[in-house]
């Protein structure tokens, strides 16, 4: 089996520096772009699902992606992004100067990061495993594509290269669009490519 796993493109919230969580906000014309740039890259590919987060974002970019065909799109809840409760619509400048010590931890000390009415990493992380689970155990698959969110896709390089929390935002960055390729193999469950942006370059 072979999963291709890809970030949604930009959103307004993204050019504005806001968390998103489960709260949505609208592809720019430049995440659109960037989108249909992706199904161009992989229309030869014949997908048997796409597995995609229910939140909007990801649902339009998975469309782009998809293009004309009829591929069909499964809302997987466990694919959704982490939730940021309060911070939710912030600016990254507001929640540092308004959190400074969770902040600070969420990007640096992820392990140490307590959530302020969000969700928390393990709680992520076991939702994100499951899934991830689901979908290998499926012997019946062999091409699938997963759309999601950058703090999902972290987690899923996190269970995969089996490196703890602390380590959780290590290179590389996941640029929207980005393309990371899973490949699954006698029980064997390698990344042969991260976050590849060669379609927007």
């Amino acid at each position: 089996m072979t999963i291709y796993l890809t970030r949604h493109g930009e959103t307004q919230w993204n050019k504005e520096g806001r968390m998103q969580g489960w709260k949505n906000s609208d592809l720019t014309p430049n995440g659109i772009e960037n989108a249909k740039r992706l199904g161009q890259r992989l229309k030869d590919i014949d997908f048997d699902y796409i597995y995609c987060s229910p939140l909007d974002r990801a649902v339009d970019t998975a469309k782009y992606i998809r293009g004309d065909k009829n591929t069909e799109i499964v809302l997987t809840e466990s694919l959704k992004e982490m939730g940021f409760g309060k911070w939710e619509g912030m600016e990254h400048d507001r929640i540092k100067e308004l959190y400074p010590i969770e902040h600070f931890n969420f990007w640096n000390k992820p392990h140490l990061y307590n959530q302020i009415e969000g969700e928390s990493f393990n709680e992520l992380f076991e939702r994100v495993n499951d899934v991830l689970n689901q979908i290998i155990s499926n012997s019946s698959l062999e091409n699938v594509l997963i759309v999601s969110h950058a703090v999902v896709i972290k987690a899923i390089y996190a269970i995969i290269k089996k490196y703890p929390l602390e380590e959780l935002w290590t290179p590389p960055f996941l640029q929207g669009t980005s393309l990371t390729i899973i490949e699954v193999k006698d029980d064997e469950i390698n990344i042969i490519l991260e976050a590849d942006t060669s379609h927007i370059e």
